[in-house]
């Protein structure tokens, strides 16, 4: 008898959804059984609802080729043929808050891609290696719900993957101000290059609400869980631009840092080499082995070359030196849907199922 879990990914038809479909495919702990989108889909086999919008460099899964989309807002059908949903919508965002408080309620457990529940203060925004333990607040969020295995967890921005962990792993020299300017892929828009002819040989200096989702989202993240809240972080500061790049997939990012007790280069470059978080030390399926890469060539981390590494799952650092103005500048990349959307969820959800929460 298959032990997995029976996971439906709601907003199948988008690009994230796309990347969901593909990651579980032959995964350990999780099998596709129901997949939801708009209702000019529902009704259509997957290979149908995606005939000329497959936006990925690597063929549907035969698995869910035949699967009949659903509607996504059918909660009821969908519920019976699932055990969890992972979801990644494409709608105004009271209306992803309410769908995915409607599938909390009927007891599904939501892993959302989305941003409309990152700012409600008892729904945990989890970047597995930093902050596991805010699973804890689910507790306080299904008493509110009145459910008893129903709950919305959700995973930061993407961009934020870049750079976030990075910093999190120097914590103890006590960060003051992050100065972040993020170079961000056309994939984050859930286009390519065939869609988006005026972003080739264009920079765009502008993604609307991507700076304050830079600058608040990871002091919820570093937050502590009090009474039935997430507290956000008091620090450290942080200034963020986010740019629109001509690059297919990864997020880059130009980072500046200044400490309350100044570490040394050496000291910097390896608590990045030894840092482990719970997803490695639980050998989590989706989990990479290193977390944090830091290259010593002058030219690395490069886009092309390095948002791949640990299977897109790690993050890659380099150009470590002093700054004139902050005590240290570096680079970080992320790849984007993968550790920074649905690779990201489906991490979560694994930390989710290993302490019991699934």
């Amino acid at each position: 008898m298959d032990s997995k879990l029976r996971a439906g990914v709601i907003g199948g038809t988008g690009m994230v959804g796309q990347r969901f479909i593909t990651l579980l495919e032959n995964h350990p702990w999780f099998r596709v059984t129901a997949i939801g989108a708009s209702e000019r889909s529902a009704g259509l086999p997957y290979e149908k609802a995606v005939e000329g919008r497959w936006k990925l460099d690597i063929p549907i899964p035969e698995s869910v080729r035949n699967i009949t989309v659903m509607n996504a807002a059918d909660i009821k059908k969908i519920a019976d043929e699932v055990d969890l949903v992972f979801c990644a919508v494409d709608m105004k965002k009271e209306e992803i808050r309410e769908l995915e408080e409607n599938y909390a309620r009927a007891e599904i457990p939501v892993i959302s891609n989305n941003s409309a529940h990152r700012s409600t203060e008892d729904v945990p925004m989890i970047i597995p290696e930093v902050n596991p333990q805010h699973t804890a607040i689910i507790e306080k969020q299904r008493k509110r719900l009145g459910t008893k295995r129903g709950f919305i967890a959700v995973k930061s921005n993407c961009s934020l993957q870049s750079y976030v962990p990075p910093v999190h792993a120097l914590m103890q020299f006590g960060p003051e101000k992050v100065l972040a300017a993020t170079y961000q892929a056309i994939s984050g828009a859930g286009k390519v290059f065939s869609e988006w002819p005026e972003i080739v040989d264009n920079v765009i200096p502008y993604i609307g609400g991507e700076e304050e989702k830079s600058e608040k989202e990871p002091l919820k993240i570093w937050g502590t869980i009090e009474g039935n809240v997430i507290k956000p972080a008091s620090g450290p500061a942080i200034s963020a631009q986010c740019y629109r790049v001509p690059v297919s997939d990864g997020h880059m990012a130009a980072v500046y840092v200044t400490f309350r007790k100044k570490p040394s280069k050496d000291e910097i470059i390896a608590c990045w080499k030894e840092f482990r978080g719970k997803p490695q030390e639980l050998k989590l399926p989706s989990a990479p082995a290193q977390f944090i890469t830091y290259f010593e060539e002058p030219d690395r981390p490069q886009t092309k070359l390095d948002r791949d590494i640990e299977n897109g799952m790690g993050i890659a650092v380099g150009r470590l030196r002093e700054d004139t103005l902050f005590d240290y500048k570096f680079t970080c990349l992320s790849h984007n849907t993968i550790r920074g959307a649905a690779g990201g969820a489906i991490l979560t959800a694994e930390l989710l199922k290993a302490e019991g929460w699934l």
